[in-house]
């Protein structure tokens, strides 16, 4: 589910770039959208990666949630998804990426990240 950056990666991973890739999945949509203006936190390439994943990811989920609330199902999924996205912003935050299954390769072939 996840890989630690490896010496094929662009620049350096610093220690501000793994809190804002870990902020961007724990406050997802918002942290992401915050960090799509700031003009030196979206050119770092780590910090692109992630942002991207969370982003597309808040939206995904919240919509999700949101139509399926009214079955019941979106308040059980709610949970679910916020323990995930917590465990993701701990894996951003000891510097490792994150492979999502599906969002993952969709943002690559974007060329979002």
């Amino acid at each position: 589910m996840s890989q630690t950056m490896g010496s094929g990666t662009t620049g350096d991973v610093t220690s501000d770039d793994k809190l804002w890739a870990a902020l961007a999945y724990v406050f997802t949509p918002l942290v992401p959208i915050l960090i799509m203006v700031m003009e030196d936190k979206k050119s770092r390439p780590f910090i692109k990666a992630h942002n991207m994943q969370a982003l597309v990811w808040g939206v995904a989920f919240y919509i999700i949630v949101s139509v399926t609330s009214a079955f019941l199902i979106g308040l059980c999924l709610l949970p679910l998804g916020l323990l995930v996205q917590l465990y993701w912003g701990y894996k951003a935050y000891q510097g490792n990426m994150i492979t999502i299954p599906v969002l993952t390769d969709f943002v690559k072939n974007q060329g979002w990240a």
